[in-house]
């Protein structure tokens, strides 16, 4: 395998384009089992029939872990958005698309959303009652099966030039409620620092989807103390301040 040619560098791992194949190389500190569950998060994704780069083999790589994929030819909604601002509605409209198909979808093998972020509030350093709160908010929550992918933005969703669609990087996968799933959607936007984006995003996903707005915000407290565990230091403050509102307007 060639790593000669780099097409994205992420916290702790690059990814390398080889032909047809995308490679996703780790850094050695990297958890394994981290690693294995992800290739097998897109093996079960796999089965669903959504648009994915399928995986093709998980290997060392010079004492490294990687994962190699299908390279999907195309840019992504992020890439066009930014090439194209005259038409970043028009964009945001197919991603918000994208992501409801991909909703429709359910993948009985991947973990459980609920389970995860429950695991996560244990590991977030909060305060016993703050811990407690978000539990109960949590288990108050309704249970839901449809496939979730976790990471949902612009930079995870390509377009090929015949128009058609594939998703990317599904580590972060589970089954379970969409409305958490739109929710971390629009913590990424507001991180990202686009709050503009965020909203117009959750306008567009509740009315694509005839959910309530109050109903996906229930769940940001939830999903800011989860992506606090394991996101950049420098977003923690933000992502506390999220877990520390209890009601929306």
């Amino acid at each position: 395998m060639k790593l000669d040619k780099v097409i994205a560098v992420r916290t702790s791992k690059t990814i390398y384009r080889d032909g047809q194949y995308a490679i996703k190389v780790f850094d050695e500190e990297y958890s394994k089992a981290d690693i294995l569950n992800e290739a097998l998060n897109i093996a079960r994704v796999e089965e669903t029939g959504i648009s994915i780069p399928g995986v093709e083999e998980v290997t060392k790589i010079n004492g490294k872990w990687a994962i190699v994929t299908d390279f999907v030819e195309g840019k992504t909604i992020a890439q066009l958005m930014e090439e194209h601002p005259e038409k970043k509605d028009e964009y945001l409209e197919r991603f918000v698309d994208i992501q409801l198909e991909m909703h429709k979808k359910t993948a009985p093998r991947l973990n459980k959303l609920k389970d995860k972020m429950k695991r996560k509030i244990s590991e977030t350093g909060l305060d016993a009652t703050t811990r407690y709160e978000l539990d109960a908010r949590l288990g108050s929550m309704p249970k839901h099966n449809k496939l979730c992918h976790g990471d949902f933005n612009p930079t995870n969703v390509v377009i090929r030039e015949d128009g058609s669609y594939s998703i990317l990087d599904w580590a972060h996968a589970t089954q379970g409620n969409a409305s958490a799933d739109a929710a971390r959607t629009y913590l990424l936007f507001c991180l990202s620092g686009d709050q503009e984006m965020a909203d117009r995003y959750l306008d567009l996903f509740c009315k694509k989807s005839d959910t309530a707005k109050q109903y996906v915000q229930k769940w940001l407290p939830i999903v800011a103390a989860s992506q606090s565990v394991k996101g950049k230091p420098e977003e923690r403050e933000f992502l506390m301040r999220w877990v520390n509102v209890v009601e929306y307007q």
